[in-house]
């Protein structure tokens, strides 16, 4: 379910703002997206695991509040995230 570190290392890598960037609110909206698009592959499978439920939930609201964060400071790049990602078809 969650994502390997390699993988991790390819999305901070792929959308990082600057050379040292390891942690801005574009990696950790890449990042939650990767692993909520897992959990909802692991969800149609194993329909009944509701705590796993939970956790996707919280995933999805904590990647809430950081779109939020970011179309209410920076619009440009909050369009260009949801662009590359495929949000908000």
């Amino acid at each position: 379910m969650a994502i390997t570190q390699e993988r991790k290392n390819e999305l901070i890598a792929e959308f990082r703002t600057h050379e040292s960037d390891t942690g801005s609110a574009d990696i950790q909206i890449a990042i939650l997206t990767e692993e909520i698009n897992s959990l909802n592959e692991h969800l149609r499978t194993h329909k009944k695991d509701h705590h796993s439920r939970r956790g996707l939930f919280k995933m999805v609201g904590r990647r809430r509040n950081l779109l939020k964060y970011l179309r209410e400071n920076e619009v440009q790049r909050y369009r260009d995230l949801i662009a590359k990602l495929g949000l908000r078809r």
